[in-house]
């Protein structure tokens, strides 16, 4: 049943597509107790607490009285968001990941803060943003990779990366942008509010002057705007009118990448895009950002140069130049040989620590562990490395099934008959480009 909150944001929807220069004064009041009960109800249960402790069950225990108190603060401006507890998480093999747990009160309205903006900006959001929107995905970003080098005249490519993009957005620039269309200083109040929230990292309080700690419901919104004004817009209206030949730009959060027709164009465009990151405190990462020839001409021209032809990562595929059955070109894409071992790594390291329980405790997890894997990398082109990693799964299945006990073995043929029994999930091309 349609709620009248989700009702005036419709409506709010519709205005922001049909002036691209209205500005919302009133959109605070959306915040309600009707509207927060949705955005409880749409979090993670068992998602990990902030610092205050509590967890989504204990919130719901006196759920109306909690969010009426909620509003009241919200009304009276006296609701201030708790610092997020820094956690970190595996990149790669030796390097971390920062992310902040905010507390549940301010995941509520992080998350309905982020409903409201992205009823106003998906009416701007330009056609090459992917990441965190409706009905979009990064299987829609990789095919767009695809159908751009199939079928379009693509002879280089830039793989760029904004070096810790999350932890140096500039507050000051970030509320600029949302004021291009929101004018309710309300909303803009607490949206300030949660960017200089802070964190606490082993104990000790850090206030933020710049970033959007990664995390919250908020944080890939802001992002997304970030980068709106930064980077999409300022691609289509500045950059693709004055370079020559074909240039498209393909981005997912804070990856993208831009393929382009000619060698000088490339070359321009990497050098406009350090100016245009640079202006807004940013910086594309010295090692990481790169132009490289790419395209149906590649394998000659590397053949030619005496050398391998060139690759590029993206979203967790290695993207190389590939032959069809014909000898014709073809875009070839594998499961990164980073992302392999990770995901290999990981699923031998919980099946140490899963084997002391019965099997049909962890069964199921483990089949949804294979599932996922599958639906993320089953993409037209790579079935060699999902059946590949379905290999390594099974064997190192049964090396760990195989040492429960000093006593007894767990023998290849156990194993095959009990997945008769019991299958997990096969390997499959789920995302179908072709």
């Amino acid at each position: 049943m349609e709620t009248l909150t989700s009702t005036k944001l419709a409506l709010v929807s519709r205005r922001a597509r049909e002036d691209s220069k209205f500005q919302f004064t009133s959109l605070a009041h959306l915040l309600n107790v009707e509207f927060l009960r949705e955005c409880y109800q749409s979090l993670g249960k068992e998602k990990a607490c902030g610092i205050d402790g509590m967890s989504w069950h204990d919130y719901g225990k006196d759920l109306d009285a909690n969010l009426i108190d909620l509003v009241e603060r919200l009304k009276a401006k006296r609701y201030h968001p708790l610092p997020a507890k820094r956690v970190y998480i595996p990149k790669g093999q030796t390097g971390k990941r920062p992310l902040g747990l905010p507390a549940i009160e301010d995941k509520i309205v992080q998350k309905g803060i982020a409903r409201i903006l992205g009823a106003i900006y998906e009416a701007d959001f330009c056609d090459c943003s992917y990441g965190f929107r409706p009905k979009r995905s990064c299987h829609q970003a990789l095919k767009a990779v695809d159908a751009a080098i199939m079928s379009r005249p693509v002879s280089y490519v830039i793989e760029a990366d904004i070096q810790g993009f999350f932890d140096h957005v500039s507050h000051d620039w970030m509320l600029k942008f949302l004021q291009v269309r929101i004018r309710d200083s309300s909303l803009l109040l607490l949206i300030r509010r949660f960017l200089k929230a802070g964190y606490l990292d082993s104990g000790l309080l850090v206030r933020t002057d710049e970033g959007t700690p990664q995390g919250g419901p908020l944080s890939p919104m802001l992002a997304n705007i970030f980068l709106h004004y930064v980077l999409d817009l300022w691609f289509a209206k500045r950059v693709q009118p004055q370079v020559r030949g074909y240039c498209h730009l393909v981005r997912y959060a804070d990856d993208f990448l831009v393929l382009v027709q000619y060698r000088d164009s490339a070359d321009q465009i990497e050098r406009l895009l350090r100016q245009r990151f640079a202006r807004f405190g940013l910086t594309l990462h010295p090692q990481k950002t790169r132009t490289m020839s790419f395209g149906r001409f590649e394998r000659d021209r590397a053949g030619r140069e005496g050398r391998k032809a060139n690759t590029f990562e993206f979203l967790g595929l290695t993207h190389y130049c590939g032959l069809s059955r014909r000898g014709r070109f073809l875009l070839g894409r594998k499961t990164s040989r980073k992302r392999f071992a990770q995901a290999c790594r990981q699923l031998a390291c919980w099946l140490k620590e899963a084997r002391p329980l019965a099997m049909k405790l962890w069964w199921p997890q483990l089949a949804a562990k294979l599932r996922g894997h599958y639906q993320y990398y089953g993409v037209s082109g790579n079935g060699r490395m999902i059946w590949r990693f379905n290999y390594v799964a099974m064997r190192t299945l049964h090396k760990w099934l195989n040492r429960r006990s000093q006593c007894k073995s767990f023998t290849w043929r156990q194993l095959t008959d009990y997945l008769a029994r019991y299958p997990l999930p096969r390997p499959s091309i789920v995302h179908r480009f072709y």
